[in-house]
């Protein structure tokens, strides 16, 4: 992936990996950045058509845009990618799934698959672009978490556990690498309409739907703004190891 950047925009010269970006948050991410004159590197599990839909939606908007298909939890899958993508100066960590249980009746292998995908990933993908962004001595590395994360929900302790652990490494990492460039922060949406929501019932949304002060849940364009702001200059300089929460009123800290 090379600096082609059309030259106009907030994010116009830089370069960014988005995992998760056949659908949902990540690909608004990765068009919301495409739009803003960054070069974007999409990324997911497999080479759907998903995935090169949403490619295509990014090159409406003139600049680099590549495909690297691979696991982001896989420490050899992920080297590829980042070899691939090339220059990385904004990672956005937005692979995720969503599956309900309770703790009584959750196998290990539902509880071992969350962890691996909702927060293994965050860890491999973010240590293998570090490298890069220190020597540089610039970069931002955001990651997905969720509101869930930090208020618990019935049927998804392993999502939560997930999600909390992305919000701790986010504010650890963010104090390991703040004074060499690299500013380290994470998103806390609330429910967003995307087809990660599949994996949960109708009542549980609807429950849920009366619990938001606003009422509603929201949409992927909606939190790609705030994956915005914390790429740009000077938006991003002063945030370090924080969550942010387009949440629909779900949490207010």
């Amino acid at each position: 992936m090379t600096d082609t950047g059309t030259g106009s925009g907030r994010l116009a010269g830089r370069s960014a990996l988005v995992t998760g970006a056949a659908g949902g948050i990540g690909g608004a991410i990765a068009e919301a950045y495409a739009r803003e004159g960054a070069d974007v590197c999409l990324s997911d599990r497999d080479a759907s058509d998903q995935l090169n839909a949403a490619a295509e939606r990014c090159r409406r908007h003139g600049t680099s845009i590549s495909v690297a298909a691979g696991d982001a939890a896989d420490a050899a899958d992920v080297q590829r990618i980042v070899a691939e993508a090339g220059r990385i100066d904004i990672l956005v960590n937005a692979a995720g799934i969503a599956t309900a249980s309770t703790v009584e009746a959750m196998s290990m292998e539902l509880w071992d698959e969350m962890i691996r995908v909702d927060l293994r990933s965050v860890f491999v993908c973010s240590r293998a672009v570090l490298p890069g962004m220190l020597e540089r001595g610039w970069g931002r590395i955001i990651s997905i978490a969720s509101q869930l994360g930090i208020k618990g929900a019935t049927e998804l302790a392993h999502y939560c556990a997930a999600k909390a652990g992305v919000i701790g490494f986010t504010k650890s990492l963010a104090q390991e690498v703040a004074g060499r460039g690299v500013l380290v922060n994470a998103i806390a949406p609330g429910p967003i309409e995307t087809a990660i929501l599949d994996g949960l019932s109708e009542e549980w949304k609807a429950a849920k739907r009366a619990e938001l002060p606003l009422g509603r849940f929201g949409q992927p364009e909606e939190v790609a703004p705030t994956a915005v702001l914390l790429a740009a200059e000077p938006d991003s300089n002063l945030y370090v190891g924080q969550v942010l929460g387009p949440n629909s009123g779900d949490v207010m800290p």
